[in-house]
């Protein structure tokens, strides 16, 4: 679907040095409560699937149907904010053979479960990513051991990982490096870091670490706040 890949929120990625993530990396997507972390990483698996690269969606709070109800209604508003009438099967065809779902619900998320589920996936399914979203991962509770690990994870699987995590308003904690909380202590793991803040009736993604650019320019695009694809405004 060319009309999204140009309009993908991952455009802020023209900004970066590498203009992409990369196997073997990470990326966090920081951002309020209520904000659109999910719907925002969810484009971005959008971005993957359209480029036909095979995903995998973690989940931690929500099982494997509602995820998948989660996609249909956003790709339902993808199709109608593009106006796209012909391919619609076609492109929903092309999502659910290259996205496979894991749900890791009651705090059963390990690090060595996912490697075995991963390995399972590349063996028996013949279904190696090129992609995983984690979305759900406590940053306030979760130890740096984990981070560490799903680094690995990546590097294993040749895939690039992208997650989000919760910030807080009345927690304004940023690292020398401009880094805000809960990633402040973390950012050496993350090759991207990026933040999504609502500004008036739009919603602004910013590139706030670019792997190892030393300076980050005011890398940012706007957002619609209903379909989350990028706007020329």
């Amino acid at each position: 679907m060319k009309d999204f890949v140009s309009m993908s929120p991952l455009k802020v990625l023209e900004k970066s040095s590498r203009k992409e993530l990369g196997p073997g990396n990470l990326a966090v997507l920081i951002a309020r409560a209520g904000v659109g972390k999910t719907a925002c990483l969810i484009q971005v698996a959008f971005d993957k699937l359209f480029r036909r690269e095979k995903l995998v969606h973690v989940s931690l709070e929500e099982g494997p149907e509602k995820v998948t109800s989660y996609y249909n209604v956003m790709y339902s508003d993808l199709a109608r904010a593009l106006d796209v009438k012909d391919g619609q099967d076609e492109h929903r065809m092309l999502i659910e053979r290259n996205r496979m779902i894991l749900a890791y619900l009651h705090q059963s998320f390990e690090i060595e479960r996912l490697r075995a589920n991963l390995k399972n996936l590349v063996e028996n399914l013949d279904f190696r990513p090129d992609a995983l979203i984690v979305d759900g991962l406590d940053f306030e509770k979760t130890e740096r051991a984990v981070f560490d690990g799903l680094k690995q994870v990546a590097g294993e699987f040749e895939a690039e990982i992208w997650l989000s995590a919760l910030s807080h308003r009345h927690i304004t904690d940023v690292n020398e490096r401009g880094i805000p909380y809960p990633c402040q202590q973390l950012d050496d793991l993350f090759s991207l870091i990026l933040q999504l803040q609502p500004e008036g009736s739009k919603i602004v993604l910013r590139l706030l670490k670019d792997h190892d650019n030393p300076t980050v320019s005011d890398a940012g695009i706007t957002l619609d706040p209903k379909t989350f694809l990028a706007t020329n405004k």
